[in-house]
């Protein structure tokens, strides 16, 4: 089957890219890089149908993430559990993409208006182009969680101060943050009206340390 077809029809079926070559031979998992960029790709098409908040649920559960619907008292994370009919009814306010393989092309799924909860850990491909890429959420988004993330720098962090209604910011373990404390300082002028946390940043040293 050509690539393309097999990229087309792998996003109509819902399969998760991680599922695809368990038990395959090694070199068969270097198709990965290509299939976790197939899978967070936008389909303009898709979203002109469905609209920005099914095509971004779609996206998430994809990946291996979950979503939780506003209004709804239930988390869902089964892509064929999605609703088939009544898309306009159903808006995204909560993303875990936790242990997920989102990229930043992925991230212009967020052009939603109700997304209030982020969290964004241990994610491979997470980087500071994604970061960058939240200005879509600023705002409605109130909480986000970043953590476990390697690709992540003070660069990418720089962006999140226009998350103008945002109120709670986690971060942890992120290596490639060297100077924490002052990251923390600084992130926490730039955002005045957010809660800020970065334990890693917030360890006091013993007594004669």
């Amino acid at each position: 089957m050509p690539l393309l077809a097999l990229s087309r029809s792998l996003l109509q079926t819902g399969t998760k890219p991680h599922t695809l070559f368990s038990g395959l031979p090694q070199p068969s998992r270097s198709l990965w890089g290509w299939l976790y960029a197939v899978f967070n790709r936008v389909d303009a098409e898709r979203v002109k149908l469905v609209g920005p908040d099914r095509a971004c649920a779609e996206w998430v559960l994809r990946s291996g993430g979950k979503i939780h619907w506003k209004g709804m008292k239930y988390v869902e994370g089964d892509y064929n559990r999605l609703p088939l009919t009544n898309f306009s009814r159903y808006k995204v306010e909560t993303i875990d993409a936790t242990d997920t393989a989102v990229m930043n092309i992925g991230f212009h799924h967020l052009g939603l208006k109700f997304l209030k909860k982020l969290i964004l850990k241990n994610c491979y491909y997470l980087d500071d182009d994604a970061l960058h890429l939240l200005h879509y959420v600023k705002d409605s988004l109130e909480h986000l969680e970043i953590s476990s993330a390697g690709n992540v720098t003070l660069r990418g962090l720089n962006h999140l101060p226009v998350l103008q209604n945002l109120q709670y910011l986690y971060l942890s373990n992120l290596p490639e943050i060297r100077r924490k404390k002052e990251c923390l300082e600084h992130l926490r002028r730039q955002m005045p009206n957010c809660d800020v946390h970065f334990p890693e940043a917030e360890l006091r040293k013993p007594p004669g340390g």
